[in-house]
């Protein structure tokens, strides 16, 4: 998984009933873009995140 500032991280959900998740990425602190990602979700909760395969990353300009 690659992603540059800007882009977005959305969340699946791995539940009947959980909302799925979108967020920018403020900072990408891996290498090439590797994760982990600082990201501010749209309820403005930020936090670190390490991307599982629940997750895809939409680049900038696709939305």
């Amino acid at each position: 998984m690659q992603a540059t500032v800007g882009d977005r991280l959305h969340v699946h959900s791995r539940s009947i009933g959980l909302e799925e998740r979108l967020g920018e990425i403020l900072e990408v602190r891996g290498s090439d873009g590797q994760p982990p990602y600082l990201v501010r979700f749209n309820d403005g909760h930020e936090g670190l995140v390490f991307p599982g395969p629940d997750c895809i990353v939409e680049p900038r300009g696709t939305l």
